[in-house]
C-alpha cells in the first residue's frame, strides 16, 4: 500500500475508534445513573435498537443459520436480536460489577442477584497447591467468574484478548484490574507469563471459544474450525487440573455462576495429554453450554472457516 494512503487509513482509523469509544463511554456514563438493574435493562433495549442496524446482525444470522440449521428464519432472527440485548449487557455490567457481584455464602439460597454453584470445589482448590487452568466461553457474564474466585480466596490470573478499539481496551483493562484480579493480556509473551506462574503452582483462567489462524483443526457445531493450543500444551507441561466455569443469565437480572468437576483432556498411549483432541473436547463442553442458551453466546465472530 502507498505510505501516503496507509498513513491516511490509519488516521480514518484511530478517529472512528476515537469517536465511537467516546459514544460507548458517554452511554454507559448515563446509565451509571441509574440503578444497576434499570441501567442493564436500559443497555439491553437500546442494543436491540442499534445492534440489528450494524453489519455484524448479518454475520450473527449467518452464524446461527450455519449452527442450527434445523431453526427457520424467524428464530434466527429473534435469537440474533435477543443476543444484541445481551451484549448490550454485557457492556454495561463493566461499570455495575461491584453493585451486580452480591454473593454472601451465608445467605440462603435464591436471595440476592448471584447464585453459585460448586461452592465445595472453590473451598477444595482453594487449599490446593496444584496449579489449576480454569476455561470458559463468551456466555452470560463471564466477567463475573474470576471476581466470584476471589470471593473463595482464589488467586486467579485471567488471559485476555483486548478489544480492537484501543480506546475501549484500555478502559476495559483498567476496569477489570480493579474488580477482576490479575490480567494477561492475549498477545505475545501471554504464554510465558501463564506458564511462570503455573509452574509457581498458581491459577488461571482462560475463554477458549475464539478463532485462532494458526490453531489446531476442530469443528464447533460440526463446521470446522481452529482452536487455541495453549490450554492444553499448558495443562501437558504443568500437569494442571483442568476445571469448566461458565456464567448463566437467569430472569429477573440474576446470575449463576458454575464451577463443574475437574475435567479429564484426552491423553495419548504414551499417557500425554492428546493436544488435538483436548482441543476438541474444551469445543465440546462449550457447545453444549451454548445449545442450552443459544442467546447468550457472542454469534457475531467468525469462529468458522468459512
Amino acid at each position: 500500500m502507498n505510505p501516503t494512503l496507509a498513513k491516511a487509513w490509519k488516521l480514518q482509523k484511530k478517529t472512528r475508534d476515537f469517536v465511537a469509544a467516546k459514544a460507548l463511554f458517554a452511554i454507559l456514563r448515563v446509565l451509571r445513573l441509574f440503578p444497576a438493574r434499570k441501567g442493564l435493562d436500559a443497555a439491553d433495549r437500546l442494543a436491540r435498537l442499534i445492534g440489528p442496524l450494524t453489519s455484524r446482525h448479518k454475520l450473527a444470522v449467518e452464524n446461527l443459520t450455519l449452527a442450527y440449521p434445523e431453526k427457520d428464519a424467524a428464530w434466527v432472527e429473534a435469537t440474533a436480536r435477543s443476543n444484541w440485548g445481551q451484549m448490550g449487557r454485557i457492556a454495561a455490567e463493566y461499570v455495575f460489577l461491584d453493585e451486580i457481584f452480591d454473593f454472601d455464602p451465608a445467605r440462603p439460597a435464591g436471595e440476592g442477584l448471584i447464585e453459585v454453584e460448586g461452592i465445595e470445589l472453590f473451598a477444595e482448590l482453594r487449599n490446593s497447591e496444584r496449579p489449576v487452568v480454569f476455561f470458559t466461553g463468551h456466555l452470560g457474564c463471564f466477567e463475573l467468574l474470576p471476581i466470584c474466585a476471589a470471593t473463595f480466596g482464589l488467586d486467579v490470573t485471567a488471559l485476555f484478548r483486548q478489544p480492537n478499539n484501543r480506546y475501549v481496551a484500555r478502559e476495559v483493562l483498567a476496569a477489570r484490574k480493579t474488580r477482576g484480579g490479575h490480567l494477561v493480556p492475549s498477545k505475545a509473551g501471554a504464554a510465558w507469563a501463564l506458564a511462570s506462574i503455573l509452574d509457581r503452582g498458581g491459577k488461571v483462567g482462560m475463554l477458549v471459544d475464539q478463532k485462532f489462524a494458526k490453531g489446531v483443526p476442530t469443528t464447533f457445531f460440526g463446521r470446522p474450525c481452529r482452536t487455541n493450543p495453549l490450554l492444553p500444551k499448558l495443562a501437558r507441561q504443568f500437569d494442571c487440573d483442568v476445571y469448566p466455569a461458565r456464567s448463566i443469565r437467569l430472569a429477573g437480572g440474576r446470575y449463576r455462576l458454575e464451577l463443574h468437576p475437574r475435567l479429564d483432556l484426552p491423553r495419548l498411549e504414551t499417557g500425554e495429554i492428546d493436544v488435538a483432541a483436548s482441543c476438541q473436547r474444551l469445543n465440546d463442553v462449550v457447545e453444549s453450554w451454548v445449545r442450552e442458551h443459544p442467546d447468550q453466546w457472542m454469534w457475531f465472530h467468525r469462529r468458522w472457516q468459512t
